[in-house]
């Protein structure tokens, strides 16, 4: 009788252990699996204060997010370009890119991929562009505007060692209808060409994801410019590297700024995580995104005569009298002038006996890159990708002006075309980076962890009421108890 009771005991023990260790061990997974989800939503707040430990020239003050020193191989510091381009540049270009001169945009859709066949899906109808109606864009548009060969006086020519900072006291004879040896486009010919309202046709997230989307970017950093390596002292081989790799976090900005954040609703909004993902948490990225809003800057401030002599003739003449006053405003301003005089210093390239060829290297390879994108699958974004190549290739065409033969620099001759595509593109590097100095404060960071770590609440209370549901039912209310 008492054997038997002895035993019955030992039998509860153990099944009173049993249910205890099923209970540490329920308890064990449950607390591990909270602790992986919040230091997985935690991580951009990890990373983030990485930025600090960023080298020279650039760091990023510890709990700011924001950049100090000045922006390698251009002569303005982080600090001054923020502070300009928010009180100055920002607004202004916002205002001179809805103007009618500036707002329609001359491009090539339907061209074949020279590379390879066209296979790029678009998941969204944003991925289409709305062209405009022949009767929408500005009737001057249509008209041909060009000049005679012997009206091309040339510039007092200079030897290549010699950089010519200034152009031509009179600039302005007219827009040019002359192609750019910078692109591939043919410029010059109408035949294939439409014209888009760019307010009407935003360049934000439309889809285009996967491998047509990869193979575009992948076929411009392997094949055309490769990132140089970390010991390099060439200015000149490393500028194209920076230009495309700046205009590459521009874009990504945008689309993490303009982001369909519920296809359902159509919701749009900022998707901090991707913006985190794709450019703050990479110090490199952020850098060239400045290195190309400089050297945009650098074009447009050399251009100043001539853009101010240019003639902008939409038909609406109370907008164009705004346009021109706008430009004026941007180029002569002179909180600018006084902040950062030479945004970017072109004298420095393509000196010494390399440079000619080098400067031929790299307009080859640019050319290649505007051939790219025809490649784009997704319309919209082939619209935005051409305009601001066809921008930066503006850009390049303003400092350096070469043919790759001659021995002096050629006269500055600009499309309308160029000029559209060129403060296009100032006004998106603008907005990149007044996003990223917004988005990447403290406030937002904090913001990206609050979302994250109440995403992971959810995730925890669903996981609870479907697979852990049993367990919960049968679990005490403390593992203590």
């Amino acid at each position: 009788m008492v054997e038997v009771e002895i035993k019955s005991r030992k039998h509860a023990n153990g099944g009173d252990k049993k249910t205890n260790n099923n209970r540490i061990w329920r308890w064990t997974v449950v607390v591990a699996l909270i602790a992986v989800l919040l230091a997985t939503s935690l991580s951009p707040w990890r990373y983030s204060r990485k930025f600090s430990f960023i080298r020279s020239p650039c760091r990023c003050s510890e709990g700011s997010h924001k950049y100090t020193g000045i922006v390698e191989d251009c002569c303005c510091d982080y600090e001054t370009v923020d502070s300009v381009n928010e009180a100055v540049l920002h607004p202004l270009l916002q205002e001179l890119v809805k103007t009618p001169f500036f707002r329609y945009f001359k491009v090539k859709l339907w061209c074949d991929c020279p590379f390879w066949p066209d296979d790029g899906m678009c998941r969204l109808r944003d991925c289409s562009v709305c062209e405009c109606p022949e009767n929408e864009f500005p009737e001057p548009f249509k008209r041909p505007h060009g000049l005679p060969k012997e009206d091309l006086i040339c510039q007092e020519g200079k030897p290549e060692a010699a950089v010519d900072r200034t152009l031509d006291a009179k600039a302005f004879r007219g827009w040019a209808v002359v192609d750019n040896p910078w692109t591939k486009d043919d410029e010059t010919d109408n035949g294939e060409m439409t014209y888009v309202n760019l307010q009407l046709n935003p360049e934000r997230y439309t889809g285009y994801t996967g491998p047509s989307a990869r193979r575009i970017w992948d076929a411009i950093y392997s094949e055309n410019c490769p990132k140089y390596s970390s010991g390099e002292s060439c200015q000149e081989k490393k500028v194209l590297y920076k230009l495309i790799s700046g205009l590459h976090s521009s874009i990504s900005v945008h689309i993490a700024t303009d982001y369909l954040i519920n296809e359902n609703t159509n919701q749009w909004g900022a998707n901090l995580q991707l913006m985190y993902d794709r450019v703050l948490k990479h110090p490199e990225r952020v850098q060239n995104l400045y290195f190309t809003f400089l050297f945009v800057l650098r074009a447009v401030t050399k251009a100043a005569t001539y853009l101010e002599q240019a003639e902008y003739d939409s038909g609406n003449h109370l907008e164009d009298l705004k346009a021109h006053s706008l430009i004026r405003q941007l180029v002569h301003n002179p909180k600018l002038q006084a902040a950062c005089p030479l945004p970017f210093d072109e004298a420095k390239l393509w000196q010494g006996q390399s440079g000619p060829e080098l400067k031929q290297q790299t307009q080859k390879q640019f050319r290649n890159i505007s051939a790219l994108m025809d490649c784009v699958g997704c319309e919209k974004c082939r619209l935005w990708g051409k305009l601001q190549v066809l921008g930066l290739g503006t850009a390049l065409k303003i400092l350096f002006s070469v043919d790759g033969q001659e021995g002096r620099d050629q006269p500055l001759q600009l499309q309308r075309n160029e000029v559209i595509a060129l403060m296009n593109l100032l006004n998106r590097l603008s907005e990149s980076l007044k996003s990223v100095t917004e988005m990447g404060s403290s406030a937002a960071m904090d913001a990206l962890v609050l979302q994250n770590s109440s995403k992971t609440v959810g995730l925890i209370q669903r996981l609870r009421e479907s697979w852990m549901a049993p367990w919960w039912k049968k679990a005490p209310s403390s593992p203590l108890s």
